[in-house]
């Protein structure tokens, strides 16, 4: 006589992320799932957590004691832009990581539940499936759009592969007499934060807290680098780029104001191609940007197609909407204010404001 078959019944809890061993089998799950990202990874959750405060959180669906789907999550604290629960902070990508057997109403139920005790109204799910018919859910596909295009196999080809118009730039810039270099040295990173900081404050953003950054770049190890361009000894252009599945992902990069003259932010995103080929990725991953920004045709002038990307939302029932978008009316004010401030100043204000835009 057969034994009577006993649903294994699934069960969703929080990670222990202070449990090496638990952190190890998170990592692998992100690794081995098909739409993991380097924004899924306990690496990076944590990093943000280092490097802003914000609290590292990851919902684990398991069943028979096997993870089958995982949601990390960034508890965004902000006196200006409210509390919200981000999957993942300071990122582009993120959302529920789901596998074949797994309960995407449990989850999603579990986040609520957990937005509901951390007092956070929104929560933002930046890719990944979500159900849009559950009440206090919508789902955004027209705010932001994602860059991706394959690397050429050798130099001459990756220059003719830009459209005329941005690689008549690129060629001006390979006539400047730069210095690039590579690495991940306090020198570099000394180096591109100086860049960052005043390519934002030009921008009207506040700049994100330097431990970020270094948070990032020790968590992600090899897979993660700084690329400076420098003019007379000078840093005028650098990048932090993230690796991941054969793709560089120029993360946060920019230019001080002598670098639109120079055309140094050309040669860098240029010279970032040949150096990861090099790497031996096959993909450039421009990251994201705000539908009809600056930085969307920017990334289509250098021959890139943008792809609407989707981010669920959910907002606590009686709560207002959460507006940290800069291109809102309701911050315009404060942007042209913030693009008038002194560099020392703006970099003393900024990480305590951007720890909060999450």
């Amino acid at each position: 006589m057969n034994a009577p078959f006993v649903p294994v019944c699934s069960r969703v809890r929080l990670a222990d992320l202070r449990d090496p061993s638990e952190r190890a089998a998170l990592e692998r799950f992100v690794a081995e799932h098909p739409e993991g990202t380097p924004f899924h990874r306990p690496a990076w959750i944590t990093a943000v957590e280092q490097g802003t405060g914000n609290r590292a959180l990851v919902l684990v669906e398991e069943r028979g004691g096997e993870i089958v789907a995982m949601l990390p999550l960034n508890e965004i604290h902000s006196p200006i832009f409210g509390r919200l629960l981000a999957s993942t902070g300071f990122a582009v990508d993120g959302g529920l990581l789901a596998g074949d057997r797994s309960d995407t109403d449990a989850l999603l139920a579990s986040v609520e539940a957990l937005a509901a005790s951390t007092s956070c109204p929104t929560i933002e799910l930046r890719g990944g499936p979500v159900a849009a018919e559950r009440p206090g859910w919508t789902l955004r596909t027209q705010s932001h759009c994602g860059f991706v295009a394959p690397l050429a196999a050798e130099d001459e080809a990756q220059l003719t592969a830009i459209p005329r118009k941005q690689r008549a730039e690129v060629r001006k810039s390979l006539a400047n007499a730069f210095e690039i270099t590579v690495g991940t040295a306090a020198e570099d990173r000394a180096a591109h934060y100086a860049v960052y900081a005043e390519s934002v404050r030009n921008l009207g953003t506040p700049v994100f807290p330097r431990a970020l950054f270094d948070a990032v770049l020790d968590g992600f190890g090899a897979d993660a680098d700084i690329l400076t361009v420098r003019h007379e000894g000078r840093a005028v252009a650098s990048v932090l780029s993230l690796y991941w599945r054969g793709a560089v992902m120029p993360y946060w990069g920019g230019g001080t104001r002598a670098a639109r003259l120079l055309r140094a932010n050309d040669r860098m995103y240029f010279e970032l191609m040949l150096h990861a080929r090099r790497r031996g990725c096959d993909r450039f991953d421009f990251g994201r940007s705000k539908t009809n920004s600056g930085a969307y045709h920017f990334k289509r002038n250098w021959g890139f197609t943008p792809e609407p990307l989707g981010y669920g939302v959910w907002t606590a029932p009686g709560a207002d909407k959460r507006d940290a978008d800069p291109t809102s009316a309701k911050h315009r004010l404060q942007i042209a204010l913030w693009q008038r401030l002194p560099l020392g100043v703006a970099n003393r204000l900024g990480p305590w404001i951007a720890r909060g835009l999450g």
